[in-house]
């Protein structure tokens, strides 16, 4: 069994403890921090596969780790938050985070987000198993790499996060098709429970403004008015 390590921080000592509790369970090892400061030093000394974030905590809020570690990592980051207003989920995932739970959480649900999103960081090169042999997707101007995790955009590598990497993927993996935000987030979040559509809607205007030389007109993720999105290129056989 791969060894996945995960890093849980939160000012809360019990929730804290609970989650560790049942991460350890799935046999996963887990690092815990008490603050933001303290969640960025861990960071920096180990490799961890995904991060947990409280929203607040002193020192360093969740927003300033989760930008502190989108520049040097891709791996998932979910975000805990006591807060129901829109504007704080939008801003977490606006700088980076790849999905939010609210408090007070279902413990076995956030296990399970865990669950999906590292099956989706470590088994991305399949869409449901029917493009396991497939290591490329290639488009004019715009190649992702379903191996290394990479996207290249004009002969430059692109940043993006584990979960912009897969929204792209999905929808570059099925050019001209449109999807609604709900089909988008049952295949992209691996889940039938759509808590905001906000989510699928901030991760696409990320996207875009990493990919898209105007993303206010995009050229490849395209809205279509009353139903979703889709993916428009010219496929490079080469």
């Amino acid at each position: 069994m791969k060894d996945i390590r995960i890093l849980v921080a939160d000012d809360e000592k019990e929730i804290r403890d609970l989650i560790h509790k049942y991460l350890q369970r799935e046999l996963y090892t887990v690092d815990t921090a008490a603050d933001g400061e303290e969640a960025v030093r861990l960071f920096a000394q180990h490799r961890y596969n995904l991060v947990i974030l409280d929203l607040m905590m002193p020192r360093m809020d969740g927003i300033e780790v989760c930008r502190q570690l989108r520049q040097s990592t891709n791996v998932p980051i979910l975000m805990l938050t006591a807060k129901d207003q829109e504007v704080d989920k939008i801003v977490g995932l606006g700088v980076g985070a790849d999905d939010y739970v609210t408090k007070p959480f279902s413990i076995h649900e956030l296990v399970a987000r865990i669950k999906a999103h590292l099956r989706r960081f470590f088994v991305l090169g399949s869409e449901r198993g029917n493009q396991e042999e497939q290591l490329f997707l290639q488009y004019e101007g715009l190649t992702i790499d379903l191996k290394k995790y990479v996207v290249i955009k004009d002969g430059a590598e692109v940043s993006l996060t584990a979960k912009e990497f897969e929204l792209l993927k999905f929808l570059a993996a099925h050019p001209e098709q449109v999807f609604t935000k709900t089909q988008i987030f049952r295949h992209v979040w691996d889940s039938d429970y759509v808590e905001d559509d906000n989510t699928v809607m901030v991760h696409i205007r990320k996207l875009r403004m990493k990919i898209e030389a105007d993303p206010s007109a995009p050229k490849w993720v395209q809205t279509v008015w009353g139903i979703g999105y889709k993916f428009v290129g010219e496929k490079n056989e080469t």
